[in-house]
């Protein structure tokens, strides 16, 4: 089409300007836009599909679980391998210091602290509303709640838990080493769900 396109203005001179091929210019960088915008959106889908595959599988491995101790041992194993993150913490509120000997057991995934400690680590201690999942980028040297991979934790998922009437808040953070893997652009509904399913099976092993 070039082409022809080319060799019809030869032979109408330089001083005749050719509106047909203006157009077909045109639309040539318009159809160039929406291969673009095609490619773009085939490759979100697929990547919305992935991540619901990852979230489902790593659902059905946390409920096989059939015991406290091994429910939590999956978040760092298998749970954490399928989701492809660097770390898992879960963090319970407790307005007395927790003497359970699995406390010490899970210390690389289970960790107790006073009451307002969720609330405040979501929010940085500022007086905005805590959203249930909150993604971002972090750069600290704080072992509070990665420990020794701290240094080089990057990002991090942070899941509030709601555990039912008359307890306190817990939280369930993901920790990765990218820094894009959780950002604030990102959306949450996969994670979202993922919460929910977890904090009502904390339930059943809290009653």
């Amino acid at each position: 089409m070039r082409a022809l396109v080319a060799a019809n203005e030869k032979t109408m001179g330089g001083n005749i300007v050719d509106l047909r091929g203006i157009a077909m210019e045109r639309l040539e960088a318009r159809l160039d836009r929406l291969e673009d915008t095609h490619r773009n959106v085939i490759a979100a889908a697929y990547e919305n599909l992935a991540g619901t595959n990852q979230i489902n599988r790593a659902i059905l491995r946390m409920m096989d679980a059939t015991q406290f101790e091994p429910f939590l041992r999956e978040l760092r194993g298998e749970v954490s391998d399928i989701l492809r993150v660097d770390a898992v913490r879960l963090v319970l509120e407790s307005a007395v210091p927790d003497a359970d000997p699995a406390v010490s057991r899970l210390g690389d995934v289970l960790s107790v602290a006073e009451p307002g400690f969720v609330r405040d680590y979501i929010t940085h201690g500022r007086a905005t509303p805590s959203r249930q999942v909150t993604l971002r980028q972090v750069r600290t040297d704080d072992t509070t709640i990665f420990g020794d991979k701290a240094d080089y934790i990057r990002s991090e998922a942070c899941m509030q838990l709601n555990l039912g009437e008359g307890r306190l808040p817990g939280m369930l953070i993901f920790g990765a080493e990218d820094p894009h893997q959780f950002t604030p652009q990102q959306g949450t509904d996969l994670l979202t769900f993922f919460a929910g399913v977890f904090e009502r099976a904390m339930r059943r092993w809290l009653s």
